[in-house]
């Protein structure tokens, strides 16, 4: 259900800002909608696994609250990974 160390460093590089950066909003935004898609796929199968529905909901509340802080920091990087990661309608 995790990321995997390729895959996460695979997302540490697209995302990063700098070489090395792996604190960003950018890159923990990232990791954590990687993370939530991996546990959506799961509860396809697992619809009563509800000891995982709530990690699920607190990493849902947790990149709303680095996108709030984005949003508010820099808009243009805000939309750029809103787009880059397809998370709005």
């Amino acid at each position: 259900m995790s990321v995997t160390a390729e895959k996460k460093q695979e997302i540490i590089q697209d995302n990063a800002r700098a070489k090395g950066d792996t604190g960003s909003p950018e890159v923990q935004v990232a990791i954590l909608t990687s993370r939530i898609t991996t546990l959506t796929e799961h509860f396809k199968s697992h619809h009563k696994d509800n000891h995982s529905r709530r990690g699920l909901l607190m990493m849902v509340n947790k990149r709303r609250s680095l996108l709030d802080y984005l949003k508010k920091k820099d808009v243009e990087r805000y939309n750029a990974l809103i787009g880059k990661l397809g998370l709005r309608k």
